[in-house]
Order: C-alpha cells, then structure tokens, then sequence
C-alpha cells in the first residue's frame, strides 16, 4: 500500500495486521482519486472507517487542505498516526477513535464541514446506508458536498437520502463506489 501521486508521492503506508480492515486496493483507490482529483485541491476532507487512513492521507497528498480520520479501532488508530508521521502529512490531519454515529455528532457539534465524505464501513453489514442517513441528520458537508461510499456488490444503498443524491456509481469486482452529491 503506498500514496500514488501529490507530495507524499511513493511513500509505503503501514497496514494493520489480520483481518481487522480492509484497505482500499491501490487500483480502486487510483481510479477514485482519478475521478476526484481535480476536486481536492483547497477542500477538507472526511474518512469515516478510515482503516489505515490511506484515503485520507491520499487526498492530502493531493492537495486537500485537511483530513479527518474516525476509525473506532484503537490498533488502527495508531497505524494512521504511524501513516501520518510517515508522510509527514500529521499537521493537516485530526483523528477521532470513535464509532462514527458519535464522531459525526462531536464534528457536528464544532460546526466543521466538509466538501468530500468518503466511507468504507465493513461490507454486508448495513452500516453504509445507515451512515449515510446519519449524514443526512446532521449535515456536515458544504453546500454541494460529495458523498463517496466504498461497499460490497450486494450491499443494498439508496439512490436518495434526505439531501444527497446518487450521481454515479462504479463497479470493481465485488467493490462498487457511489458517488452522492449534495443538492
């Protein structure tokens, strides 16, 4: 696992032993970032499941002005710390070890808001398209704000939530990226 391009360019990321996450291949990772890319630079940027936080650090990398990582895993946590030092990234980067339900609602409460939202919750679990409502609930993206969900081909998401509508959808085996624009 490594950071594609941007100033981190080439840097090996650690990864968490077992199968406690599951990392975003490099090859769904450069297709997503080359959809997005012209989009980061300027912009904050969330990782919820952040797992390693290789979505993240490869925004920053790319020119977003900040990441915030929540990832409830302790062990995980400290491999994005690890990845962030690594990168030397950790000074435009702030990390919640949280469930996501109560990590969105302490953002929520600081009035940050995001322009990209990225979320890989464990596949088959439902957790996707309740995250996205939770989303919905509190309104952390700007004004057009773009959701990203990473899920399983069979995970079941709704072409609506509340604010957010589907725009795009691409499929990489069994791993389907959805793209939800704020409207």
């Amino acid at each position: 696992m490594r950071v594609i391009t941007g100033i981190a360019k080439g840097r090996r990321l650690r990864s968490l032993k077992g199968m406690e996450t599951r990392p975003t291949l490099d090859r769904i990772k450069e297709s997503l970032f080359n959809i997005i890319g012209s989009l980061l630079p300027g912009t904050n940027f969330l990782d919820l499941f952040a797992g390693t936080g290789a979505i993240g650090i490869e925004a920053i990398s790319r020119g977003a002005n900040k990441a915030v990582f929540v990832e409830k895993n302790h062990r995980a946590v400290r491999v994005i710390k690890e990845n962030l030092e690594l990168t030397g990234l950790a000074d435009r980067a702030e990390i919640y070890c949280s469930d996501v339900d109560r990590a969105l609602e302490t953002i929520a409460e600081g009035k940050q808001k995001f322009d990209i939202i990225f979320l890989d919750p464990p596949y088959k679990k439902d957790r996707a398209a309740a995250a996205l409502k939770k989303l919905n609930e509190i309104k952390v993206s700007t004004q057009g704000g773009l959701v990203i969900v990473e899920s399983g081909r069979t995970d079941v998401l709704p072409r609506e939530e509340g604010i957010f509508r589907l725009i795009r959808q691409e499929k990489y085996g069994d791993t389907v990226l959805s793209f939800y624009r704020e409207s």
